[in-house]
């Protein structure tokens, strides 16, 4: 379904799972807003459409006068505003809560069809970290905010430009050490950053939206990995040599609490708390499959990228460990 002479409103779609959905979109023929606190960052994106095509605009998500202006006049919205640590006024409360509620408020307002609200995996009312309990009250007080929002949950979202096997081949080869924290037993089921791009357009492009309207589709790949066996994976595609470090979630918190003074603390304590719990699909939860897109796996996309960390450079050989 072709989606001309629509408007998307994509609120923080400058950020590495946004990028890709914008492209997806852009596909549509619909016009995209993307509402950001610095409109200029926002300019690579504009090639991902035609001339015209997709239009940085200034936004910020806690003022409710600047996100009802970016929701002028769209016709579908996607909320992709989240962060993995509190810092300054960026509290948990502030954007995974206030201005989800904000967003799907201005969605109501100005009726638009459908407004797409991106979660995450694992997250839950009751769970240890904060992170996660904000993010599940983000998705309530969307929802009950506006009728015709649906939740896509993504679990760790891999691809070219991902912050977790990018971040974890940064580290072995630096130090070759890398941490297992909690025996690296936490369980995850990693997503491709292509596939959720290719479910977020398909709900939107749907031409009866109606069957999206309060459901939440939790997306992940084939199959779930715990945390060690990721890393094996990892090592493997990069070619990289590093030894593993248990650390028990004790001495990582430790470590989170020193590390949180940091501008951009690699660790913090509820990062911590969030690898206490799984982050897996839930058995018989609507996912993928649902929503029209085959689930990739890590093993075929993982060569494609981590190959940049070989030694010797990409067509370098791998070190024989002495």
């Amino acid at each position: 379904m072709t989606l001309q002479g629509k408007t998307i409103t994509v609120f923080g779609g400058t950020g590495f799972l946004g990028r890709h959905i914008i492209w997806q979109l852009a596909k549509t023929g619909a016009r995209i807003r993307v509402a950001t606190r610095s409109a200029p960052r926002a300019y690579f994106l504009k090639p991902a459409g035609d001339v015209g095509q997709v239009t940085p605009v200034f936004c910020d998500i806690n003022n409710d006068g600047s996100v009802a202006a970016a929701m002028k006049g769209a016709t579908h919205a996607v909320n992709l505003v989240g962060i993995l640590s509190e810092k300054g006024k960026s509290t948990f409360k502030r954007i995974h809560i206030e201005a989800a509620e904000r967003i799907a408020r201005a969605a109501k307002a100005e009726n638009i069809e459908l407004l797409v609200h991106v979660s995450a995996l694992g997250v839950s009312a009751d769970a240890k970290s904060l992170y996660a309990r904000t993010k599940a009250e983000g998705e309530n007080k969307a929802i009950h905010a506006f009728s015709r929002t649906v939740v896509l949950r993504p679990g760790v979202v891999f691809g070219p430009e991902d912050h977790f096997f990018n971040l974890f081949a940064a580290m072995a080869r630096a130090s070759a050490m890398l941490p297992l924290i909690g025996g690296g037993k936490t369980r995850f089921q990693p997503v491709y950053v292509g596939d959720v791009a290719k479910a977020a357009g398909n709900v939107i492009r749907d031409p009866d939206p109606e069957n999206f309207y309060g459901q939440i589709f939790e997306l992940g790949g084939p199959r779930a990995y715990t945390l060690r066996e990721l890393l094996d994976l990892m090592k493997e595609y990069s070619k990289l040599e590093a030894n593993y470090v248990s650390l028990p979630y004790s001495a990582a918190k430790l470590l989170g609490f020193f590390a949180s003074i940091l501008p951009n603390p690699p660790l913090t304590v509820d990062q911590v708390r969030t690898l206490q719990g799984d982050s897996v699909i839930e058995e018989n939860s609507p996912g993928l499959g649902e929503l029209g897109v085959e689930a990739t796996a890590v093993e075929s996309v993982l060569p494609t990228y981590l190959d940049k960390f070989h030694p010797g450079g990409r067509f370098g050989e791998k070190k024989q460990a002495s």
